[in-house]
């Protein structure tokens, strides 16, 4: 529709900022991205903050760019979205400024306090029951707020509300403190079932108890938060008056944006955490004590199994082995990894025996985990490595997809693909392969700014539904067929190597831990 809406959608994520304007097609009508000359910056080992002001100043800089280039299009805009990367906090006095730098989702800083004397002796024995201690203390021990309580009490003392990223860029754009509880996913203390503030006394409200009255006010995804006043008009180039709509977690709205809506779909996410999710009308624990997350779509939930590094890990390999192919990748002007990439088909499917356990950082669900590459033999190259990489991936995120078809006792039939590593056609291949699935690809790698567009257009009453909004705006351009031998490769790797792994080193991995600490 030439004259039809428009959604001014912004991608926070963890190494750049993206804003769009996105139309009732689904088709994005222009773009302004900013890389970050830094995703974080460290005062200490492990740490990994970023200024306050800093996600908001880039949201401004690039907000102005693109409205600057289309005046023609301002009055088109309808509503604006946020869908903004999780898990990343700041600390705010009672006037709500900033008394600390965010702590970026990556930081690894641990409190020294024991998880011991944290839980009492039923919940210690409930969580030894279910395979669960390891977890729940890990958990315990990397909560940026108990951190806090233990290493800067007066700091938190002060703290009038500790809120999120999205939180925090909500407050800037309308003076409004207030979130949705789609975007609390985070070491905070919430009920993702009920969608509240987990009450006190909460089975695992001990290993983040941060005091209610700290945290934000909650409305549900497609409410409105707040609009644009004139002075913030001024600072973003946001026509004013326009309403900011509450939308969810970027993994959420990603998942919205490929059209994973049915029992029988799930997604792929292939962005610097992959994760694999579906959408269910019950809440399903993705595994034992690990919560489903409230999705953006109505009343429904996100099981997921996230692979906390991801394909970062594609970043830390051109960054240890590819300094030719980056240097030849600048001077073509592209990216390295389209280069690395068109030497994939040179390596056979298993990588001539080479498997990698893509843990360069404990997960939830493996937390003694180590990263590991088993089966070296001098036929292999740094091709196999990265290849390797890119299957070991695949065969963590099939572990995730098993466990929760189990869990949610239903089969997938049906894969969508999205995020940084879905722009290679080999990837894909590879990756509809090693899972004996069709793999499905959109129109348009910015499914996350969809997802959130579709959250504004529904709420505006452009859609009825999400259903109407997915049939308007999401086109699969393409689709990936698996090849039957390849699979039988792949299924045989992981049924009889793969799956096997962690539970044989994963002795090794605590003595290494201990003798190295």
């Amino acid at each position: 529709m030439v004259n039809g809406p428009l959604i001014l959608s912004f991608d926070v994520g963890t190494q750049s900022m993206r804003a769009l304007l996105v139309d009732t097609q689904g088709d994005i009508l222009d773009k302004e991205q900013y890389s970050y000359p830094e995703a974080y910056f460290s005062p200490k080992p492990n740490w990994a903050e970023q200024k306050p002001d800093f996600y908001y100043e880039v949201l401004c800089s690039i907000s102005k760019k693109l409205m600057a280039r289309n005046e023609d299009k301002a009055s088109r805009v309808i509503a604006t979205v946020l869908a903004v990367i999780r898990d990343t906090v700041i600390c705010l006095d009672k006037d709500l400024k900033p008394l600390s730098n965010f702590i970026v989702w990556l930081d690894k800083r641990e409190t020294n306090k024991s998880a011991e004397n944290v839980f009492s002796p039923f919940k210690k024995t409930l969580f030894s029951l279910v395979g669960m201690t390891d977890t729940v203390f890990m958990q315990y021990r990397q909560s940026v707020c108990n951190w806090l309580m233990e290493n800067e009490p007066e700091l938190w003392r002060k703290t009038y509300k500790f809120v999120l990223l999205p939180t925090y860029l909500n407050y800037r754009l309308t003076g409004n403190l207030i979130d949705s509880p789609e975007n609390q996913i985070a070491h905070l203390p919430f009920d993702y079932k009920n969608r509240i503030w987990m009450k006190s006394g909460g089975l695992t409200r001990c290993l983040f108890d941060v005091p209610t009255e700290k945290l934000c006010d909650l409305i549900p995804a497609g409410s409105e938060i707040g609009t644009i006043s004139p002075e913030k008009s001024r600072e973003t180039g946001i026509p004013a008056g326009i309403p900011l709509i509450a939308t969810g977690s970027d993994k959420s709205c990603e998942t919205l944006g490929v059209s994973v809506t049915k029992p029988h779909q799930a997604a792929l996410s292939f962005g610097t955490t992959a994760t694999v999710q579906f959408t269910t009308k019950k809440f399903v624990e993705p595994k034992p004590f690990l919560p489903a997350y409230p999705s953006v779509c109505d009343g429904m939930y996100n099981p997921e199994i996230q692979i906390y590094r991801g394909y970062w890990m594609l970043s830390w390999f051109k960054k240890e082995f590819a300094e030719k192919e980056c240097a030849e990748a600048e001077r073509l002007h592209c990216v390295a990894e389209e280069l690395l990439n068109k030497h994939l088909d040179e390596v056979p499917p298993g990588c001539e025996g080479l498997i990698l356990q893509p843990f360069w950082s404990p997960g939830v669900i493996f937390p003694n985990a180590r990263g590991s590459i088993v089966g070296f033999s001098d036929v292999h190259t740094k091709i196999h490595i990265y290849r390797a990489i890119i299957e070991g991936i695949g065969y963590a995120l099939m572990d995730g997809l098993y466990a929760m078809e189990k869990q949610a006792h239903t089969k997938i039939t049906e894969l969508f693909i999205a995020g940084g590593g879905s722009k290679s056609d080999t990837i894909c291949q590879i990756t509809s392969d090693m899972f004996g699935l069709p793999v499905n690809r959109i129109q348009t790698h910015e499914a996350c700014s969809l997802g959130a567009a579709m959250v504004g257009f529904k709420s505006k009453g452009v859609f009825s539904g999400f259903d109407e909004a997915i049939s308007s705006m999401v086109r699969v351009s393409s689709c990936f067929t698996p090849n039957s031998e390849n699979h039988e490769v792949y299924k045989k790797l992981y049924s009889e190597v793969y799956s096997k792994l962690y539970s044989l080193l994963e002795p090794l991995y605590r003595k290494t831990k201990a003798i190295t600490r």
